[in-house]
């Protein structure tokens, strides 16, 4: 007994609340009371499961370092070359190609668990081990010789497929005649799809099931021969794919075919091609990355190099569910291939991810806003109605923070089983390490994940053209809202954006990379890749970033996206987005204004659990739509967005004049984020065009 509380009932956050809701009922004060039996239980605890504090790698009050010159360069200080401007490539001899990474974690591994994967929500993951999965990826690369395929850099293999030990099978069996992969996604859309096969020539894709099949066919170019389906198509797929001059060929039968001819692999070198990989883009079409094998083993070294003790094991399992189409995720899956690590893939419904990681019980995630925002908007409404619940997880906060403040990362304490024990389940409670990356993450959000999982939780900033990282956090920085300083891959300078008013000698500018890491252009593109990237071979970036005293990268602005309004001043909508995101009405936030226009306004999606919350408190009743047309509602969000613009300083032309709430979210699905959950401005501005104007007509 715990003060009254049952030992099995304090694992459960919902149930021990509940009692001590009870106890505190007939014991009367319930501040005084819970706070009695908080810090009594607590230090009994601490007693017996101190915690350690770990030293960080680097002075946390000096994370990276300038070299001398006017530039201002920074380099990572986890690297001792990066004095001498030189960047990590790879971290052992033997180990310089994707190819070669594989073969690496085999060994490592001992020809341990490698691809696991369950046929359904009630089955344990079943592995192929490693020995397996390289005997089977040779095999496949055999087979795509055996159907025509050239082996070398010059020839590209499509892979349009979820994430499952097909796609990785299919791209080491492409690395094993020096192929490169062109991967292809869902909200890419039939039209964008086809323009990729169509500009790299491609013959061949790995197609999932029936529907990708079809969707493919849809629009398919005439240089495209052959999908690989993974899952078996209908006979009437099958017949139409010919009728196209395509032909339809089982995986397994491609592995087959590799087998018995068993032709000599090819390595790749590491200049060569990996990977063509494509970006959404807000506007036009999109653009083709090339990235060798020496970019994307530099990039993972470099994580790997700063990660110091928590780097990844071949104990490790991670959970993949974000898009392998993604370089994000990518270099964390070859990353564990490169240690002998093992990876679970998650069942395709990210509605039953929390299932599949219980099942799993990972203890590497790589992770997105998006998620961590969901699981904070869960525990707070889970909170939300009960005072002592509010009071138990705030004291519990408080307590993991100053232990992350003072250097201990542990989730054991007496908070973690009384409190967060739900939380880290849901993730599988053996999570040790979790990557953040793909957009800004609210500083309440991630210092919430680090007390609430009890793990490491690095952040990052990179994108598509660097092979993903291009600064990470450091182990032992509570700090939020910056993403640490460079990797050991590359630097960083920043350059003068004048019509924003931001400049270098400030410590504030637009952030250019060079190094191992950058990419070799775009795909046939050399007008947009001569924009982007400069001649003496800084990659232009477009985010406006600063230092912070400590050297590390605080993103603050975006370069695009400007527009002026009829008046000359200049309006930076994701700054004030940015700012308007902050209130705790607001989900979402698309900021609008244009030239012939003297004010900005706003599409605003609120939060549906603050508003039904307020709504209930105010007696107003209806569905999320029908709040959402309520005057009084549009009034209070409103109102509390022009607050947080005026606490920013926002000038008088910055504030928006008028909101329309809608209650639908921006998303992948509806065409309004790009796969990144970026917002597709063009998009945005012509779905809301009657509401826009709307607006508008009333302002004038």
């Amino acid at each position: 007994m715990v003060f009254g509380l049952k030992l099995p009932t304090i694992m459960n956050i919902t149930g021990i609340m509940e009692e001590m809701d009870q106890y505190m009922h007939y014991v009367g004060g319930p501040a005084g009371a819970i706070a009695l039996t908080g810090v009594a239980a607590a230090s009994a605890f601490y007693l017996v499961s101190r915690p350690s504090s770990e030293k960080p790698l680097v002075d946390l009050m000096c994370q990276s370092r300038q070299l001398p010159g006017a530039e201002l360069i920074r380099v990572s200080k986890f690297y001792k070359d990066s004095k001498e401007g030189k960047f990590v490539s790879y971290l052992y001899e033997d180990t310089r190609t994707l190819y070669d990474c594989f073969r690496r974690g085999s060994k490592e591994s001992n020809d341990g668990p490698c691809l696991g994967w369950r046929e359904k929500p009630t089955t344990p993951y079943q592995w192929l081990h490693y020995n397996e999965a390289l005997l089977r990826a040779k095999n496949f690369g055999s087979g795509l010789v055996a159907l025509g395929l050239i082996p070398g850099a010059n020839t590209f293999l499509g892979i349009y497929s979820q994430n499952c030990p097909e796609w990785i099978i299919a791209e080491h069996g492409a690395y094993s005649y020096s192929m490169a992969i062109v991967p292809l996604y869902d909200t890419l859309g039939p039209d964008s799809c086809a323009y990729i096969i169509k500009q790299t020539e491609i013959n061949v894709v790995v197609c999932e099931d029936d529907a990708k099949c079809n969707m493919l066919l849809d629009k398919a170019p005439m240089c495209l021969r052959k999908l690989i389906v993974i899952k078996e198509t209908r006979p009437a797929t099958n017949q139409r794919a010919r009728n196209r001059g395509v032909e339809i060929i089982r995986f397994s039968d491609v592995e087959y075919m590799g087998a018995q001819k068993d032709n000599d692999e090819q390595p790749p070198r590491g200049e060569d091609l990996c990977t063509v990989c494509y970006t959404s883009g807000t506007t036009g079409n999109p653009k083709g990355v090339m990235l060798t094998h020496e970019n994307v083993v530099a990039s993972l070294c470099a994580v790997i190099l700063q990660m110091g003790e928590h780097r990844p094991k071949s104990s490790d399992v991670l959970m993949s569910f974000l898009p392998l189409a993604h370089m994000l995720e990518r270099c964390c899956e070859n990353a564990m291939l490169m240690v002998g690590g093992s990876i679970g893939y998650f069942k395709g419904d990210i509605r039953n991810l929390s299932e599949d990681m219980k099942a799993l019980k990972p203890t590497m995630v790589p992770a997105v806003p998006r998620l961590l925002n969901r699981i904070y908007d869960k525990v707070h409404a889970e909170i939300a109605n009960s005072f002592v619940k509010k009071l138990l997880f705030n004291m519990a906060l408080k307590a993991k923070e100053s232990e992350i403040k003072r250097g201990v990362i542990r989730n054991n304490s007496f908070w973690d089983k009384v409190v967060f024990r739900k939380v880290q389940e849901g993730m599988g409670g053996q999570v040790r390490l979790m990557l953040v990356g793909s957009a800004p993450l609210a500083g309440n959000v991630l210092t919430f994940i680090r007390c609430a999982m009890g793990c490491l939780v690095m952040e990052g900033y990179g994108q598509t053209e660097c092979t993903a990282p291009i600064s990470l956090t450091v182990q032992g920085d509570h700090v939020p809202e910056h993403v640490g300083p460079p990797v050991a891959c590359c630097c960083i300078k920043l350059v003068d954006v004048p019509e924003m008013e931001y400049y270098a000698h400030a410590g504030q500018g637009e952030v250019c990379v060079k190094g191992k890491n950058v990419f070799k252009g775009y795909y046939k593109d050399p007008e947009h890749t001569a924009l982007t990237i400069d001649e003496q071979g800084w990659h232009h970036t477009g985010d406006v970033g600063m230092w912070l005293p400590n050297g590390t990268l605080k993103i603050i602005d975006r370069k695009k996206h400007i527009f002026k309004l009829s008046q000359g001043e200049y309006i930076i909508p994701e700054k004030i987005e940015n700012i308007y995101s902050r209130s705790q009405y607001v989900n979402q936030v698309f900021v609008h204004g244009e030239s012939l226009k003297s004010c900005i306004i706003a599409v605003v999606v609120p939060d549906v659990d603050v508003i039904k919350c307020w709504a209930s408190e105010n007696n107003i009743q209806g569905t999320f739509s029908v709040l959402c047309a309520h005057p009084e509602v549009k009034k209070l969000i409103m109102d509390d967005m022009l607050s947080w613009g005026k606490q920013a300083s926002l000038k008088s032309f910055e504030q928006v004049k008028d909101i329309y709430l809608h209650p639908d979210p921006f998303s992948v699905q509806n065409g309004l984020l790009t796969p990144t959950f970026k917002s597709k401005r063009p998009e945005i501005r012509s779905y809301f065009k009657p509401q826009i104007e709307d607006m508008y007509a009333k302002l004038t």
